[in-house]
């Protein structure tokens, strides 16, 4: 793999934020005809739900944009495996990135998710929908496609 670009998106527990950044991403790539030229995965920090699929409420906002999340498994990231296996670790939040350099993700693959918005300034995080409503998602959704095409066109160029 390369001379592929390695994905890893990574949030809490790997059912709300991560897989829909995913989703989102590998949807973009596909469009793009670049399927060929990325690796894409999505984990979490914790092991809560690890083998669940993803939150039905981030599964219907991806279905709704025509996106299939359905197949995503959630795991927990893995240090012995992911930090060499993936170029570009992605947090969703500060606090997730805190916890990947703990378990000894280098500073250089790790860059917050909405870093790659461009309507952004300086990054902030992808809030956790969690225990919001459904409009939680959509604004999740929303913020998650900004970011995944800055991501797009960063790799590309």
């Amino acid at each position: 793999m390369p001379d592929q670009h390695t994905v890893l998106f990574v949030c809490l527990g790997n059912i709300c934020r991560s897989p829909l950044a995913h989703g989102i991403f590998q949807h973009l790539v596909d469009q793009s005809n670049f399927t060929n030229q990325f690796h894409i995965d999505s984990c979490g920090t914790g092991d809560w739900h690890v083998g669940n699929p993803p939150d039905p409420r981030s599964i219907q906002i991806a279905s709704i944009y025509g996106i299939d999340i359905t197949t995503q498994r959630a795991r927990q990231f893995d240090p012995a495996t992911d930090v060499e296996r993936f170029t570009h670790i992605i947090p969703m939040d500060a606090s997730n990135k805190k916890n990947l350099i703990k378990l000894g993700v280098p500073e250089p693959k790790l860059t917050l998710m909405r870093a790659y918005d461009p309507t952004l300034k300086t990054p902030q995080d992808v809030p956790d929908p969690y225990y919001g409503g459904d409009d939680g998602f959509e604004r999740v959704y929303k913020m998650l496609t900004r970011a995944c095409d800055g991501l797009l066109v960063n790799l590309m160029n």
